[in-house]
């Protein structure tokens, strides 16, 4: 695999310190990425085609490189931070092992999107038995280092047919009997007469960060980040509930209140056997929850997202 580092070079001095953070160009990582960064505050500078977006209120400046290209970046440190999927840093981790040498990025934060899994998937009409199967079978990915660890660890002997992309076509090509691909809402395998049989790996984005030791500066900075991150993450799906209700019925608003560990009562003004409750829900709030509040006596129930929460 080539380095990425020396194509960047340049951007490895800098008259301030500036973190870098590298993140996919284009792919499925890329909205999620930037619509996170956006939610920590980031308001980030980018001409149309441009490969690096300056961030006007924090000092923090994004690269926009292709998703294998992120774990080398940040480990040869021509990049701070990487947000980038498990796969690909799990793929380079290996890639890497087989070579001799140990992978130097550090993870530090599981994120919660960019959700997929690789995995086995054959030809509709085709016998699958479990595992078994798959013996003497060639099976075409473009993850073979994943996938070769994976069939090494079920003592299984079968062939890696290594494609660099359209991998899904290879059984009708005849180039492979069954595919070991990224699936995330299975219509590509669909479309091409695929079927999903088994996981090899569940992944998801995740944040690295380079080895080398950061000024004190660029620490404290990547420590608001990783704080900002985590009020963004822990109220996703999250809801501000507010409503007014008898004092009677809290218990069994308590218990209707999804995710909700100890909601705010607060006496309501001129109705001294009325109280106004406010909760954080951690779970969806669907119409059935606000019809069964009403039941049990809830009224002026409002509900309102939560973009962010410091514990």
């Amino acid at each position: 695999m080539r380095s990425p580092a020396s194509g960047w070079a340049l951007l490895s001095v800098d008259k301030e310190p500036r973190l870098k953070l590298a993140v996919q160009k284009s792919g499925r990582l890329t909205d999620p990425s930037l619509d996170l960064l956006v939610r920590c505050g980031l308001k980030l500078s980018r001409g149309k085609d441009q490969l690096m977006g300056f961030g006007e209120n924090m000092p923090l400046d994004v690269l926009f490189v292709r998703d294998d290209d992120i774990p080398d970046l940040v480990q040869e440190d021509v990049c701070d931070l990487g947000l980038v999927g498990l796969n690909v840093l799990e793929e380079r981790r290996l890639e890497m092992a087989a070579r001799g040498a140990t992978a130097r990025f550090e993870t530090v934060r599981d994120l919660d999107f960019g959700r997929c899994r690789l995995a086995l998937a054959v030809p509709e009409g085709a016998t699958f038995d479990g595992l078994e199967s798959l013996r003497g079978k060639r099976i075409a990915t473009t993850f073979p280092f994943m996938l070769d660890q994976f069939l090494r660890r079920q003592a299984i002997a079968a062939e890696i047919v290594t494609l660099s992309g359209a991998v899904e076509i290879a059984p009708r090509l005849g180039r492979a009997d069954l595919i070991c691909d990224l699936v995330s809402s299975g219509s590509t395998l669909q479309a091409n007469h695929l079927r999903e049989v088994y996981t090899v790996l569940e992944s998801h984005a995740v944040l690295i960060r380079t080895p080398v030791i950061l000024s004190a500066i660029k620490s404290e900075w990547v420590g608001r980040l990783l704080m900002r991150i985590d009020g963004v993450e822990q109220v996703k799906e999250s809801k501000y509930i507010m409503l007014h209700a008898p004092r009677a019925a809290l218990p069994a608003i308590r218990k209707l209140l999804p995710g909700s560990e100890s909601p705010t009562i607060i006496p309501l003004e001129g109705h001294p056997e009325r109280v106004v409750v406010h909760a954080v829900c951690r779970e969806n709030v669907f119409w059935e929850t606000l019809e069964s509040l009403k039941k049990v006596g809830a009224s002026a129930v409002l509900v309102l997202p939560v973009e962010k929460m410091l514990a």
